[in-house]
């Protein structure tokens, strides 16, 4: 590894520190291996429709998505052993992603190809989600100074961390493994193997202690007494004191329960579509525009196609269960925290 041993905080716990920008990177990751699946299904089906084959049409993007999901695993192990110096081929592939997929977006508009195509689109987007990862990765740069700097930013890490009794590290893993509750592989082993004790469980993470949280509400609460000198022990300063010290996660929560809500309307659609075109009898497509050899397939006409709408239902379908949860999980932690508080 390039750097020094000396530079790698020492963690009791198996988990790590997170960098500058961690769950956005997940967020725009998790984005990015979804535009690329689209790529590789739109070049299928446009290839479908061809004479001849053309692998470029979505062998490229196959590649990109194990690039994709390299750069991830290779993130992970990177932020765990809190080498900040490694990231730096991440920076170089994410240039190059940008400037290759510029090139490509500007070669279709030079040849006429507009947004009525899916194709365009799709480049679109991956040029905007190459260029945010690498500002991302950046501002990691320009906020740890791991490199291009003399004296790098030395990261404490949380008391949490240094803490061996505290087991509970839900807040200090990454998005995916929060999204799929992984961190709770190590519980669930030890409890098929015996009984859990509160030492098994070990102690809770300072954030969700009641002292904490008493603190959080009474600081709350002393700032609307001094906002409103007229009976500043009234209800309504207590449920703004509430609003104010436990209102961003619920919102969050609230927030979570919208998106599967909207969601849950894409698995209707996505049927009726299915059997609409299975009920016709025949899911060719036959699309109009042929530029630089290929045919260049609209959002409708790929999005009516049986296969293609049966992917797509399965990722709705998984992602409205992953908000549901996450929105039920966060619920039920702001409540705990709040009765502790009270």
């Amino acid at each position: 590894g390039w750097g020094s041993q000396s530079s790698k905080v020492h963690i009791h716990h198996s988990t790590w520190l997170h960098f500058p920008g961690h769950n956005l990177r997940w967020i725009l990751t998790f984005i990015l291996l979804f535009v690329l699946v689209c790529e590789i299904a739109e070049g299928i089906v446009s290839d479908g429709v061809s004479e001849s084959r053309h692998l470029h049409l979505y062998m490229p993007a196959g590649m990109a998505f194990l690039a994709a999901i390299t750069s991830v695993v290779y993130y992970h192990n990177i932020e765990t052993s809190n080498f900040p110096k490694l990231l730096i081929a991440l920076l170089f592939y994410w240039t190059l992603a940008f400037i290759t997929k510029t090139i490509k977006f500007v070669k279709f508009c030079d040849n006429g190809v507009g947004f009525s195509q899916l194709r365009f689109c799709l480049t679109g987007l991956l040029v905007v989600l190459y260029g945010m990862l690498l500002a991302v990765e950046i501002n990691v740069i320009r906020v740890r100074r791991y490199v291009f700097f003399k004296t790098p930013k030395e990261v404490k890490p949380p008391e949490d961390l240094q803490d061996l009794g505290v087991r509970f590290l839900q807040p200090f893993v990454n998005l995916l493994s929060k999204g799929t509750y992984w961190w709770m592989n190590t519980f669930i082993k030890t409890a098929h193997k015996k009984p859990i004790d509160l030492k098994t469980i070990g102690k809770l993470p300072i954030a969700m202690r009641a002292l904490t949280n008493y603190i959080r509400l009474n600081e709350a609460f002393e700032a609307q007494k001094n906002k409103r000198s007229s009976s500043p022990q009234g209800s309504r300063s207590i449920w703004r004191a509430l609003c104010c010290a436990f209102g961003r996660p619920l919102l969050l929560s609230s927030t979570f329960r919208i998106l599967a809500d909207l969601l849950g309307f894409a698995g209707p659609l996505c049927i009726s579509g299915i059997v609409h075109n299975v009920g016709k009898g025949n899911n060719t497509i036959r699309p109009q525009t042929k530029i630089l050899g290929v045919f260049f397939i609209s959002s409708q006409e790929f999005l009516s196609n049986a296969y293609v709408l049966a992917v797509l239902l399965f990722f709705t379908l998984l992602l409205q269960r992953t908000f549901l949860q996450a929105s039920y999980y966060v619920a039920i932690e702001t409540g705990i925290n709040l009765r502790g508080a009270i």
